[in-house]
């Protein structure tokens, strides 16, 4: 790819509609690894493993470009209309989120896609919209430090877990802040494809964290 958020052409539409699919929603003010942090470790998965089944795209609700919240611009691939049916949807966080907390547009697209079976994950303070839509009522979950106590005030049915850097309750997967959605798609690498290839892509990308400070 020559850039992120830019795909190198697909051999068909038959071949693309054949895999399943995650998807790594993008909107104004994202947090900029939230989404490239996920994005590294699935394309990593999905192109050096295609057997195992899975294609991960990006997509935004309509404009073509999305300017993250550090400045990085992104265009995705796809919009709303045009994604491919989603298994997975990646929600990443960021101060863009807060203005969707409150936009019955995106709140009930997240509830169809939950009422889809799609598996949700989140990054970040990408769980503080779940929450505003209902879906981690009574579920364990996550989001950055700085927010864990709007998350428990969106929903007080939440079970808050403060100090784990992601949480699987089982049709819902968060991510604490920014970095922890690498470990997350990892997780999601292991859940989807199994311990090995979860290794094997760790590996690829040479993924072995030693804080310096």
């Amino acid at each position: 790819m020559s850039s992120y958020g830019t795909m190198e052409p697909m051999e068909s539409m038959e071949s693309m509609e054949s895999m399943k699919t995650i998807g790594i929603f993008l909107f104004d003010d994202v947090e900029e690894l939230d989404a490239v942090g996920p994005w590294e470790v699935l394309a990593n998965w999905t192109q050096n493993w295609p057997e195992d089944g899975w294609q991960v795209v990006n997509f935004s609700r309509a404009l073509p470009e999305v300017r993250c919240a550090k400045g990085l611009t992104i265009r995705a691939d796809f919009d709303w209309n045009t994604v491919p049916p989603l298994d997975v949807l990646v929600f990443p966080g960021g101060q863009g989120t807060r203005k969707l907390l409150d936009d019955p547009t995106v709140l009930d697209w997240v509830r169809q896609l939950r009422g889809d079976e799609t598996l949700m994950t989140s990054v970040c303070t990408g769980s503080l919209v779940y929450a505003a839509a209902g879906i981690l009522a009574g579920r364990a979950a996550t989001t950055y430090w700085n927010a864990l106590d709007l998350l428990a005030q969106l929903d007080p049915a939440i079970d808050v877990r403060r100090n784990d850097r992601w949480v699987d309750s089982g049709e819902v997967i968060t991510a604490s802040g920014v970095s922890a959605g690498i470990d997350m798609a990892l997780h999601l690498v292991r859940r989807l494809a199994g311990d090995e290839r979860a290794r094997q892509v760790r590996r690829a990308i040479q993924y072995d964290p030693a804080p310096p400070v």
